[in-house]
Parts: C-alpha cells; structure tokens; sequence
C-alpha cells in the first residue's frame, strides 16, 4: 500500500499532483514511500482528528501522523479543504496553490520536519517555496 489519496470531500481535487508533490518531498528529503495516506477532508473531520488525538478542540489546514522506521517513510496526513478554501483567500492564493502548499508542507512533517517555533516556521516555509517552484519548473 504505497501512497493512497482519500478525498472525503465532493470537491474536485487534482490528486495526481497532489500524489507527485508528496513523493517529490518524500524522495530529495532522502525517504522511500512506504506507505503513506493523504486524506483530504473537511472541518468537521479535521476538528474530531485534532480534538480526539491532539486535545486541540479546533480546526486547523493539516495533522499529520509519521510512523517511519528508517528510509521507509509510513504515516498519514489529513487536510481540510475548508480551511484551505479560507486560507487562500486570506493569502491571495488560488485554492490550488494553497492546497499543494499544505501537501507539500505535511509531506515535509512525514519527513521529520518540525515547524514548532518562528525560526522553525521560516525554515519549512523555505522549504514548501523550494518545491513549488521545482514543481512548476517540472510543469514547463
């Protein structure tokens, strides 16, 4: 069971882009997909995850769950696209973009990644900006 996408949503997502951008962060951090399971959900869902395993009674863009052993890179990550819809409105970002930046950014979190403080934050936010671009250069 390599790497699934669950879209729980009746939105439209591009999940083949979504699938290339995780097994592009996933294999320059220097991983092997295991398996992985990217679930795209909406805020009722997401809330219930944060609420039930992290005691955050709110909802959130993205959780996500790493079980790697080694090279081999297991775990699984869920995104709201409410609040994805939101965000990039408030970014000035189409939903598309927003989406893939919060894949590529839980994708980064499976891979170890942390973003717990400012100088955290900023290094991973480097990060997504890195693949993005990789992203749209492999585009042309």
């Amino acid at each position: 069971m390599p790497l699934q996408i669950f879209n729980t949503t009746r939105r439209k997502i591009d999940e083949a882009r979504l699938a290339e951008a995780v097994r592009l962060v996933v294999s320059e951090e220097g991983g092997a997909v295991g398996s992985i399971e990217a679930i795209y959900c909406g805020n009722k869902m997401i809330r219930r995850i944060n609420r039930d395993f992290l005691g955050h009674d709110y909802v959130t863009d993205t959780i996500t769950f790493g079980y790697n052993e080694g090279e081999e890179v297991d775990g699984e990550f869920y995104i709201s696209l409410d609040v994805i819809e939101s965000n990039a409105k408030r970014f000035g970002a189409t939903v598309d973009d927003e989406l893939l930046r919060v894949t590529i950014h839980s994708a980064l979190h499976l891979m170890g990644h942390d973003d717990e403080s400012d100088e955290l934050r900023a290094a991973m936010s480097r990060r997504e900006d890195y693949y993005l671009a990789k992203l749209k250069r492999m585009d042309s």
